[in-house]
């Protein structure tokens, strides 16, 4: 049944998602409030990374539902999803190594002009959006780095890159995965930063390991355990839970 709450942008009802005779995901029912910054936690192998893959649907639900924004987008495309705004970034950074920073949002810009992934456009063609491109590079702190192929960045500016290029998408709901895995105190810094900005009239969704990162950041947490909900709510409360603290206890995070 599909949601008339407009505070509401996405529910999952019962997701689940079996590998042969193992289910990474275990009917998972999640809310996700409009505008909020919700986390997904829990030791390693609990589920989280299969969960986003269900939700952009690059996994097909073994069984539940998905609805976003009152829609019922279990069985839509990946890209249809996200054209419908809910794009997600990959714990592995996924810019256009060969390709400029400053190409790279061009590439996402494109998109509005309805010439997506066109890369022999004529400069005259791209030219509305160079200031938009430029004007996010600056924003993530790559200004001087507008010229430099991405495979030559360092790894904590690919990902703000990445980032980048997703808010060159225009999302309505951004997933984020393991957005600061990798990353050195400094770039940490900065892409909390960025994590905040991208925030504002924005939903975010991320998966993160850093459990300082989303007591700074998140509204609303998720521990998962063995594919499940093992509790909710805010930091503070989900870091006293006992349950929580006996599942990240001599555990690896993901």
């Amino acid at each position: 049944m599909e949601s008339t709450n407009s505070d509401i942008i996405l529910e999952t009802r019962g997701l689940s998602k079996r590998f042969g005779g193992f289910m990474a995901v275990r009917d998972v029912d999640l809310t996700v409030r409009r505008h909020s910054v919700h986390a997904l936690i829990g030791p390693n192998g609990a589920g989280k990374t299969t969960f986003f893959n269900l939700l952009t649907r690059f996994h097909v639900p073994t069984a539940g539902s998905i609805h976003y924004n009152g829609r019922d987008i279990t069985n839509t495309s990946p890209a249809v999803i996200s054209r419908l705004g809910l794009v997600r970034s990959f714990q592995i950074s996924a810019v256009f190594g060969q390709l400029s920073a400053l190409d790279n949002v061009r590439l996402a810009l494109q998109r509005k002009l309805g010439v997506a992934m066109t890369f022999w456009r004529s400069l005259r063609v791209l030219s509305p959006i160079d200031q938009e491109a430029r004007d996010l590079l600056e924003a993530v702190g790559l200004s001087s780095f507008a010229d430099i192929k991405a495979d030559e960045l360092s790894y904590g500016r690919k990902r703000a890159l990445e980032i980048a290029t997703t808010i060159a998408l225009d999302p309505e709901m951004m997933l984020l995965d393991e957005p600061t895995s990798g990353l050195g105190v400094e770039d940490i810094d900065r892409v909390v930063d960025l994590i905040k900005t991208a925030a504002k009239g924005r939903t975010v969704v991320m998966v993160e390991h850093n459990l300082g990162v989303v007591a700074g950041l998140c509204d609303q947490v998720t521990v998962l355990q063995r594919g499940a909900i093992l509790a909710e709510g805010p930091y503070d409360k989900v870091a006293a839970d006992p349950r929580v603290v006996e599942a990240y206890l001599g555990a690896e995070d993901e």
